[in-house]
């Protein structure tokens, strides 16, 4: 009889952020261990994708996803393959896990966001935005939603009032998010009031200094270009 009280060390490292020891304590268990494989190779590929390690999630994920067994966790596991095929840029293969999942019935708000940042992707506007309220439907509180949604709308300039107030949302549920600032200062930059959208893009900056979007952002609104 196969025990997963083995587990529940790594669970735990998992469920308090310490990816790489949650990691490195799921790869420790041996061949013999007496737990279900796939449930080892569900955080194997929860882990990887945390650390943004996508083609080793990938690997561990599609395990699960073709063992046949564990409903639930296939359809987790289908809803990260298509945010991770989006991610990297194979959109086919994200349209293809999101349809799957559409066809079970699991019709998060997740899943209705994961499918409006594909159809984004693949400069589908309308898709887009219909998805996004979609999402915002079956949860209001959802934060990839609300601050997808503004960001998409400014980006169209459609509706930047909507817009304003969604990414205002947005950061107040999740204020730690560099993408909720960026989104909200290119929101400001939309409407022509470039103190706001500079002080919002630089604390977006403080939070994410490497990111390529949030620096072209900021030069757009200095006036240096879009370089």
């Amino acid at each position: 009889m196969q025990n997963n009280n083995y587990l529940n060390d790594g669970i735990k490292l998992y469920n308090q952020g310490k990816y790489s020891d949650a990691l490195a304590y799921f790869l420790s268990l041996s061949e013999e261990a007496p737990v279900d494989k796939i449930d080892v190779a569900y955080f194997l590929g929860l882990c990887y994708a945390k650390l943004q390690k996508y083609d080793d999630s990938l690997l561990f994920l599609e395990q699960v996803v073709t063992s046949g067994t564990q409903l639930e966790k296939i359809l987790q596991c289908r809803f990260l393959l298509a945010v991770i095929y989006a991610i990297s840029g194979r959109k086919r293969l994200a349209n293809f896990e999101l349809n799957k999942l559409l066809e079970t019935g699991y019709m998060t708000a997740s899943v209705y966001a994961a499918i409006a940042f594909v159809s984004w992707e693949q400069q589908d506007t309308d898709k887009c935005i219909e998805y996004y309220e979609k999402s915002l439907e079956k949860d209001p509180e959802n934060v990839t939603s609300l601050n997808g949604l503004g960001y998409v709308l400014a980006c169209q300039d459609k509706d930047l009032t909507k817009a304003l107030s969604l990414c205002k949302k947005a950061v107040k549920v999740s204020p730690d998010s560099y993408a909720c600032y960026d989104s909200l200062g290119w929101v400001y930059y939309k409407l022509g009031l470039m103190e706001d959208a500079l002080h919002y893009l630089e604390e977006a900056e403080k939070l994410a200094p490497e990111n390529r979007e949030i620096a072209k952002h900021i030069r757009i609104v200095k006036g240096e270009g879009n370089k």
